[in-house]
């Protein structure tokens, strides 16, 4: 009778094998850099409307749509930046100077992205908290609920969304 290990003393044996063998890049979260020609993009709209760093947008392209143009949600939401059609008929910005603003053209998505957290900043203003953290609860979840929360509301889909955009943030602020 042959007796076998179980899985996980097995994976715990490929863990250490692996960390001992300078492999731990295994481990890590997979990187995706931001794409090279929309960086200068992401930094015009950053210095342009100055509520986010350039990487702190970038991150948010990263975690809305992985960078993705077309993506669609199951909500109705567009482009890179995720833009609901009502958002984007208020918000939306010819950034590229096509004379047409389109959610799911880059270069408008991520300039009308800025554009919306300005008005997103001021709309929270007054609300404790980090400033960032408030807009970008904000952009997930609704200005209103920010401000009925008295802050970033306890949603976990929010709170998520918070702390990947700040954590992408973190990976990209040397690339931008």
């Amino acid at each position: 009778m042959i007796r076998r290990a179980p899985v996980t003393a097995v994976l715990a044996v490929v863990i250490v094998i692996a960390l001992l063998s300078g492999c731990s890049h295994i481990f890590e979260r997979p990187f995706a850099d931001v794409p090279a020609d929309l960086i200068p993009v992401f930094q015009a709209a950053a210095a342009t409307y100055g509520v986010l760093s350039a990487a702190q947008l970038a991150a948010q392209a990263r975690v809305e749509s992985s960078f993705d143009p077309a993506a669609v949600s199951h909500a109705g939401a567009r482009g890179m930046m995720q833009f609901l059609p009502t958002t984007w008929a208020e918000f939306g910005i010819d950034g590229s100077g096509d004379g047409r603003a389109d959610p799911l053209e880059p270069r408008d998505a991520i300039v009308s992205a800025a554009n919306y957290e300005a008005h997103l900043a001021e709309a929270v203003a007054d609300l404790p908290g980090d400033r960032t953290s408030l807009v970008l609860a904000a952009y997930n979840a609704g200005p209103d609920a920010v401000r009925a929360a008295g802050g970033i509301p306890d949603f976990d889909e929010t709170r998520a969304y918070v702390a990947r955009v700040h954590d992408w943030a973190a990976t990209y602020r040397d690339q931008l």
